[in-house]
Formats: structure tokens, sequence, C-alpha cells
């Protein structure tokens, strides 16, 4: 892979792992003052492509779905299976 690709793929597993986080911190605060919720799915999706860390990282800042076990152990799992593929990446690649 090429510099650029490499440089492509470190921002977009940024932006996705930000989103994630921002996703936990919103839903919590919703949840807090009682307001309409974002669905579980809508949470599920930037960490399944590929914002796990961000989602473990959100859930343990915030406090939030850790009693829910798809949640406490779901995003764990993802994260693990996410640094496995990266890390065959690289080792394939470079």
């Amino acid at each position: 892979m090429t510099d650029k690709l490499w440089q492509a793929l470190g921002l977009y597993l940024l932006a996705v792992n930000l989103a994630a986080f921002v996703l936990m911190g919103a839903d919590k605060r919703k949840a807090r003052r009682g307001a309409w919720r974002i669905s579980e799915r809508a949470l599920f999706l930037p960490a399944l492509l590929g914002g796990a860390l961000g989602g473990v990282l959100g859930m343990r800042t915030f406090h939030h779905k850790t009693r829910h076990w798809y949640f406490r152990w779901g995003f764990p799992l993802l994260l693990a299976l996410q640094l496995a593929v990266l890390g065959w990446l690289a080792f394939r690649l470079l």
C-alpha cells in the first residue's frame, strides 16, 4: 500500500472511531434527559465499520450500555477482530 492509502485509511479510522465515541456520549446525554434516544443499531454501525475502539472508549468514558452483554462483549470482540485485520494488513503489505 502506498503512503497515501495508509493516510486515507488512518483518516477513515479516526473519523469512524470519533463518530462512535460521540454517538455513545450523545446517547448517554439523551438518556439522562429522558429525550428521544439513538437506536442501538445506530450505535453498533460505526463500530462494525471500523470504529470499535471509539465505541469501547465511549462506553467506558460515559458508562453507557455497560449492562448490555452485546455491547459489553461485542465491542471488545469487534475491536480484537479489527486489530487482527489491521495487523494482518500491515504484515502482508509492509
